[in-house]
């Protein structure tokens, strides 16, 4: 790496951005979708080419990619610095926390174009990966070989990728001989450098992997690596990994009353990959040759809509069945009717959903839902069909216990998963858990190879940051709720017309308090599109109110369960990107926490009802 672009990078790592390093979401009010993976990288290729790099300069920089899973400031920077010294385009160069997950992306991309796969490696086989599983259950296609001599690699009709551990991670010798390069580092993660203008139809295929399936390198570790580019101080975790990890696994326990061992991903959509293929792994084993179908509301959260879709798109057997839970449609009676028809098909059912759901904040009957679940049911044959595992999202109410052994569900294979980087870290880190009742224990072995396959597991750093916010998760929650609930009454006195959606008094008896709630503000105009037009336009007034009059606390941000503040959004344009435009939330989504001034933001509220 020459030296003036060392010296920049240095520049810019000494006059980092805090939120650089501690977010896990992205501001929507910087953030153009349309330029999601350029304009970040073409205003700080303007700042290099003119040697500026000062704290407000890199601050007014649009947000970069999208939270930490599709890419962050560090990984982009990481990624620039890279690929130009290696002479590649920024987007040739592509760094991950996982590093099987890389060449699972290629892999992917080659099993839907039906192109072979040739990966060869230097030194040992690499760490967890499983040729086999890889073959037989997600139906990849490729042959595995050690080389001593990378010159020796024939380029022929398949795509070559090179796995290595080099000193140096970013250190690339680039050959014609060679497709893709992954370089890997056991603590760090993985780099990749894709060669060559004819593989450049990969790059937002193995993006999208790296967006559904893990998560970029993580800020903490990109950070460790530029660092090292530049010769700095290193700055890593202090813990100890496994007696962070046992705190970690001792404080699920005992916030989901669960006996089986719980698992810890590098967030939640890489929890719930693993999840979904260790099903899937369970299904192809133990109900040879029947069709699996996985069971999504069509309007959830859109990472889970799009991964069901991804996974079913590579696996022949596999097929995703829509959910309706929101609004006019009943979960129970929806579940209902769903598995009736699956059963009557011989099929596998999987049900993932969220409770409450998002964005609309509903719970079902839960009694009704035991029973639905429950219910004995036959084939057109007359045979017993499969009884289905039911996967609750619980990222909004993490410390309702669902899996204890007297529990509501205790009857129904349930497994309960939680995105980390809402109240498990209060917005410290993307990490996510998994646990399962009794019921669906034996699950679990599973689910744990198939994250250990996809090297998804949480890093040092995560389980460290767990360990310490864990402890304090439920009575968060409790605080977070108590300025919710004061919060939705204030608005419905002084804005009655407005409809909001959130948890009864009777439901927050019962355990359910989340922090979470939706307003659908009022609105006029002579026509359907005029009033969606309206309404659209104030949401966007009420979220720049906020913001302006109080940027310490209030964020246009996907985010709830961080230690402060308050945090703003719009299902459609954030959390639903992927979902149909039918099925799409357009009205805002409010986060409040356990530490904030509730006060302010009434009285902005009162201001936002007078202007209108």
């Amino acid at each position: 790496m020459e030296d003036r672009l060392i010296e920049y990078i240095k520049s810019v790592l000494e006059n980092i951005p805090n939120g650089w390093l501690n977010l896990t979401t992205h501001r929507l009010d910087i953030y153009d979708e349309s330029k999601a993976k350029t304009q970040f990288l073409d205003e700080l290729e303007n700042l290099y080419s003119n040697s500026k790099a000062l704290p407000s300069e890199l601050n007014e920089l649009p947000t970069a990619y999208d939270y930490i899973r599709l890419g962050h400031p560090l990984s982009c920077l990481l990624e620039w610095g890279v690929a130009k010294s290696n002479g590649l385009n920024s987007e040739n160069v592509i760094s991950f926390s996982s590093k099987i997950a890389p060449v699972m992306a290629i892999l992917r991309k080659n099993l839907l174009d039906k192109k072979n796969t040739k990966i060869f490696y230097t030194g040992d086989s690499p760490d967890s990966f499983d040729s086999e599983v890889l073959k037989e259950i997600y139906g990849y296609q490729f042959e595995l070989k050690q080389v001593n001599d990378v010159s020796s690699i024939v380029k022929e009709n398949s795509s070559n990728i090179l796995i290595s551990q080099p000193k140096e991670i970013c250190s690339f010798e680039l050959s014609s001989n060679i497709d893709f390069y992954v370089n890997t580092s056991s603590q760090l993660g993985s780099i990749l450098a894709v060669n060559g203008k004819e593989n450049e139809s990969y790059i937002s295929e193995i993006q999208h992997v790296r967006r559904r399936e893990t998560i970029a390198m993580t800020p903490a570790n990109c950070l460790i690596v530029l660092n090292r580019i530049t010769n700095s101080s290193l700055a890593g975790t202090s813990g100890n990994l496994e007696s962070n990890k046992t705190k970690v696994l001792d404080s699920i326990a005992e916030i989901t009353g669960s006996k089986t061992k719980a698992v810890v991903a590098s967030s939640g959509l890489s929890m719930q990959y693993a999840i979904v293929m260790g099903l899937i792994h369970d299904a192809q084993k133990n109900h040879k040759g029947k069709a699996i179908k996985i069971v999504v509301p069509p309007n959830c959260y859109g990472g889970t809509n799009d991964q069901a879709r991804r996974v079913a798109a590579c696996i022949d057997n596999v097929e995703v069945i829509d959910l309706p839970v929101d609004g006019d449609h009943d979960m129970v009676q929806s579940i209902i009717l769903v598995l009736d028809k699956i059963a009557t098909e011989d099929a596998v059912p999987y049900i993932i959903t969220e409770i409450p759901t998002n964005p609309r904040v509903e719970v079902p009957d839960l009694l009704k839902l035991k029973d639905a679940l429950s219910q004995k049911r036959t084939t057109a044959n007359g045979k017993i069909a499969t009884d289905p595992v039911f996967i609750l999202d619980q990222t909004f109410c993490p410390n309702t216990n669902f899996l204890g052994e007297t529990e509501i569900l205790a009857s129904v294979r349930t497994i309960a998963y939680v995105s980390g980087s809402k109240f498990p870290s209060g917005g410290q880190c993307t990490a996510g858990y998994c646990v399962a009742n009794k019921k669906a224990g034996a699950l679990m072995e599973r689910i744990d190879l198939h994250l250990s396959l996809c090297d998804n597991e949480a890093t040092a750093l995560q389980m460290e940051i767990l360990a310490k916010q864990l402890p304090s998760m439920n009575q968060r929650i409790k605080d977070a709720y108590t300025n919710t609930r004061e919060f939705v009454t204030f608005i419905n006195d002084t804005l009655p017309a407005a409809k909001i959606n959130f948890v009864t008094e009777q439901l927050a008896k019962q355990g359910f308090t989340p922090s979470v709630f939706s307003l659908d503000l009022p609105t006029k105009g002579n026509t359907d599109d005029e009033k969606e037009d309206y309404k659209r336009a104030l949401n966007l007034k009420l979220i720049n109110l906020m913001i302006t009059q109080i940027p310490d606390e209030s964020k246009y941000c996907v985010s709830y369960g961080q230690l402060k503040g308050c945090y703003w959004t719009i299902p459609a344009t954030s959390t639903q990107g992927t979902t149909k435009e039918g099925d799409k939330d357009y009205i805002a989504r409010v986060a409040l926490s356990a530490n904030m001034d509730l006060e302010l933001h009434k009285k902005v509220f009162l201001d936002f009802v007078k202007s209108i």
